[in-house]
């Protein structure tokens, strides 16, 4: 039986999506309301659903901020999404898991290092490692430089693929949950923003740095459901 991400986190991840299931419904609507027709695809591979954060076409995104792609078979590529990136910068190393490991959806998959900090990244989905980007492990700016391309982390062979990615955002549905995320940055106190929108506006990149090692603590907590 496939782990489920759900019952991972709880009630509070399940108000979360029912929000967010609701909002994208609205959008939904209005959407094609306006334009008369079903939105098409953006011709390149990412989108910038809010001025601060891109996501990826055709990709399944975990709220712990990695996401999922479908290739042949049952194999399902891996990796960090853009606030993850924007949040460490150019990290200082990556901590993948070998070949042969099995990843569970919802748990601890691998770490970032940042400096002396540490990000620890949920698995997306559940399954065995079939390949690891060792181009990232010897350069770990790539991960962030291209999060949704080059950048890949791992190759998860998941004969539950499907039920797996049931349990991911993409779409419209992800959209919303990354504009949510981007407002819910924005909200935090000034006091600990202040060195990370100095204009008010666009984050810095590696803005994660900069924060106090409690805010820190508390951000990956909060955003990256590590708590």
């Amino acid at each position: 039986m496939p782990h489920d991400l759900y019952a991972t986190k709880g009630i509070e991840y399940l108000i979360v999506i029912a929000y967010l299931l609701l909002m994208a419904g609205v959008l939904g609507f209005f959407s094609r309301r306006a334009a008369g027709t079903v939105a098409t695809k953006a011709p390149r591979p990412e989108a910038w659903v809010t001025p601060w954060f891109a996501l990826a076409e055709g990709y399944h995104f975990h709220p712990g901020h990695s996401w999922a792609a479908a290739e042949g078979g049952d194999v399902v590529t891996v990796g960090l999404d853009d606030f993850a990136a924007q949040l460490v910068g150019a990290p200082d190393g990556l901590e993948l898991p070998e070949v042969g490991a099995n990843v569970r959806q919802g748990e601890c998959g691998w770490t970032v290092r940042a400096g002396e900090r540490t990000l620890p990244m949920l698995s997306p989905v559940e399954g065995t490692v079939v390949a690891v980007n060792h181009a990232v492990l010897d350069a770990p700016r790539r991960a962030v430089e291209d999060p949704y391309g080059e950048g890949w982390l791992l190759k998860v062979r998941s004969p539950n693929r499907l039920a797996s990615l049931r349990n991911l955002l993409s779409g419209e549905l992800a959209s919303v949950w990354m504009r949510h995320t981007a407002e819910r940055l924005r909200r935090l106190p000034a006091a600990e923003l202040g060195v990370v929108m100095p204009d008010g506006g666009t984050p810095v990149r590696g803005f994660g740095r900069a924060l106090p090692p409690e805010q820190w603590e508390a951000v990956v907590s909060e955003f990256f459901l590590t708590g």
